[in-house]
């Protein structure tokens, strides 16, 4: 993921609890060179209805760690945000942007 400016340390970042993560399906976001975080952080927002500050935790994790956790539920929910997600276009800021993001179903 490109930054548009300085990365923020992951360890300063708390992640918010999750509410309503039982069920046994995982939407994985995976990182890439072709978003900004204010693309991840718009999208989790928009998709997920995480706040701010969450969707900011989720955004420097999938760029550290290569991959977030950003949905834990039912198979036919996480199928929901996973679609979302994988239509949820290009970055607009970015020319190298030629899709969304990759998102992925984990058990």
């Amino acid at each position: 993921m490109a930054a548009t400016s300085a990365t923020p340390v992951l360890d300063e970042i708390q992640e918010p609890k999750l509410r309503n993560s039982d069920g046994p399906w995982k939407v994985v976001l995976w990182d890439d060179d072709h978003h900004t975080y204010e693309y991840v952080i718009e999208m989790l927002i928009e998709i997920c209805q995480m706040t701010f500050e969450k969707a900011l935790y989720h955004a420097v994790e999938v760029d550290t760690e290569k991959k977030t956790i950003v949905f834990t539920g039912e198979l036919e929910h996480a199928e929901f945000v996973q679609e979302r997600i994988s239509n949820y276009g290009p970055d607009p800021r970015m020319t190298s942007s030629k899709g969304a993001m990759t998102a992925t179903l984990e058990r």
